[in-house]
């Protein structure tokens, strides 16, 4: 009998590219590594580690520029073909067709694989049940949800049974129902048609799935194991502590990780701070940072080993992609704060698009410098509330006050006084630093010495190189910059458009203590996100789902509203919305 080959054998392999400037940098730099037949394996790293360009290669999209790469046995430098005819790869941006149906798009990918007919049928039926897409068939691709998207996606990947699935993000920009369904998918794939799955992933949860984990930086592998071998790592190094009474955990988050040489790493989690000391830290001086508090072990996890493996690697690209974070003395508040009272108040708001209702009635207040997210699954209505309140989109009805400014009817003199950093990266990449903000200057209404002084100013707060090429930076400084180029006109109110999707942790972290400084310094921020363990940052939380609040509070209220007051705030939100859209269905079956 003959002996299934590994599904990937890498020996020395490197991989070069030119940098933005000029020179080649090894975005794989002599890696090695197997992967057994049969398994569930993960690739982690930070951004810029390696990993989209190794996917790239496994599926005979790029070729090595030295060592081997055999994958099913097969070494692809010889023969790409066979591997791509055995393997199935979806990228990041999988390639629907948004003006064709659901059906047309597996037709198409069905056509292009040269899928049998007479195997199509049976095989539609059962991918569009694993992915709940059988009452979609006719819907167009582009009017799918982000969660329905990714899922009809990895549908037509799969319109043909392959021998190893790659799968690079699949879950990015998904919420946390989209992607526990995702995952259910794979698990049923894997036990269902024994295939082998190879997924690349920014989220620590779904690395803990997987059989095997590759942590990647800078184009080297670090580590390698089972999840329970990599997390032991971190035994006797973790901890939680409880602030003082009053003190947002945020705040003691950022003592925490501004003392690098005592702490590795630290997280809100449930109202108490989860964090990672040095190995070699001095217990007197950590004591000392901490004050009145009494910090308790506790169970090391999978994301505790991935931040001491990254902080404990002098790595190159590491630093170069992920800036470091901003003490909160170097950010400055706005200048034109002024009254007490809410500085966002909605009452009622309504937004249709013809016969859809895309937000059904929904009020809140949002509090000078309060860091507010709003959260909910894709296609909830967030994004439409989002745009109403920074003044995009205007109201069908209600009352809607941003900055003590009445949004419905002087939508212009709102947005002189609010940011906005949206999601992908919207500045000009063809312009340096300074052009760009420069630019944003002027379209805030700054003028002469009074915009070249905040330029200055906030290349300096945000330590900006002002020659750069904006387009050429890293994410970590585009995500910096993006904030700078809204924080310029030194607005009252922050809004953040899903800032960390797609993110690694480690670039999350330096994200978020910029945020808590802003706040320290009386910045009002308003945020959406997909990562639920960052709602742990805001003081208080709104979940949304099909244009209706379903919950508003601070963390705690919503998972003691969801009945799990010590659970994750992942599970608190699936129950919360799962929860909502039973009674609907429940009241519609009645009706």
């Amino acid at each position: 009998m003959t002996e299934t080959p590994p599904s990937v054998v890498i020996e020395g392999l490197s991989k070069r590219f030119d940098g933005p400037d000029g020179k080649p940098f090894e975005a794989i730099d002599n890696m090695s590594l197997t992967i057994r037949p049969g398994t569930l394996a993960a690739f982690v790293g930070p951004d810029g580690s390696g990993k989209t360009t190794l996917m790239r290669m496994m599926a005979g999209l790029l070729q090595p520029d030295d060592g081997s790469l055999h994958v099913l046995g097969i070494d692809l430098a010889e023969d790409p073909q066979a591997v791509q005819n055995r393997i199935s790869y979806m990228p990041q941006r999988f390639g629907l067709y948004e003006d064709l149906s659901v059906q047309e798009n597996l037709d198409l990918y069905a056509d292009l694989h040269g899928v049998p007919q007479d195997v199509r049928s049976e095989r539609f039926s059962r991918l569009l049940a694993m992915t709940d897409l059988a009452h979609f068939t006719g819907r167009p691709a582009g009017k799918l949800s982000g969660g329905m998207k990714q899922k009809l996606g990895l549908a037509c990947t799969l319109v043909r049974v392959p021998d190893l699935l790659l799968l690079d993000e699949p879950s990015v920009g998904v919420d946390p129902l989209s992607r526990r369904d995702l995952w259910e998918i794979i698990k049923q794939l894997i036990a269902e048609e024994g295939l082998s799955v190879i997924v690349s992933t920014a989220y620590m949860d779904e690395a803990g799935r997987c059989d095997h984990v590759f942590v990647l930086n800078g184009g080297r592998l670090l580590a390698e194991g089972t999840p329970a071998d990599l997390t032991a790592r971190a035994k006797g190094l973790t901890y939680v502590v409880t602030p003082q009474d009053g003190v947002p955990a945020r705040n003691l988050q950022a003592r925490l990780i501004d003392a690098p040489d005592l702490v590795v790493d630290a997280v809100p989690a449930g109202g108490r701070v989860h964090f990672i000391r040095q190995p070699d830290s001095d217990e007197a001086r950590l004591h000392a940072l901490l004050p009145d508090c009494d910090p308790q072990p506790r169970k090391e996890e999978l994301e505790d080993a991935f931040m001491l493996l990254l902080h404990q690697q002098d790595t190159p690209g590491q630093d170069a992609s992920t800036p470091p974070p901003l003490a909160s003395q170097e950010i400055h508040g706005p200048t034109n704060g002024h009254g007490e009272g809410p500085v966002i108040l909605v009452r009622d708001l309504v937004r249709r698009f013809g016969d859809f209702t895309a937000v059904a009635n929904t009020s809140f207040d949002v509090a000078r410098g309060e860091i507010f997210g709003l959260l909910g699954p894709n296609g909830a209505g967030k994004t439409t509330t989002f745009r109403m309140l920074c003044g995009l989109l205007p109201a069908t009805s209600g009352e809607l006050q941003v900055a003590g400014v009445n949004l419905r009817t002087a939508r212009s003199a709102a947005r002189a006084r609010i940011g906005y950093v949206a999601q992908k990266f919207a500045l000009y990449s063809n312009l340096t630093v300074y052009e760009n903000l420069d630019f944003f200057g002027g379209a805030y209404g700054l003028r002469g010495a009074r915009r070249r002084k905040r330029v200055e100013e906030i290349i300096c707060q945000f330590e900006l190189d002002p020659s750069a090429q904006s387009g050429n930076l890293p994410l970590g400084y585009k995500q910096r910059l993006a904030m700078a180029a809204g924080l310029l006109h030194e607005p009252e109110i922050l809004f953040l458009d899903e800032p960390t999707s797609g993110i690694d942790p480690l670039a999350r972290r330096a994200f978020w203590r910029t945020i808590t400084a802003l706040a320290q310094a009386g910045v009002t921020v308003v945020v959406t996100t997909h990562f639920m363990e960052e709602a742990e940052y805001c003081d208080r939380i709104a979940i949304q789902d099909a244009g209706r609040l379903l919950a508003i509070g601070t963390p705690q209220q919503v998972r003691e509203e969801s009945g799990l007051e010590g659970g994750h705030m992942n599970e608190a939100f699936i129950a919360i919305v799962e929860k909502a859209r039973a009674e609907e269905g429940q009241a519609q079956e009645a009706a």
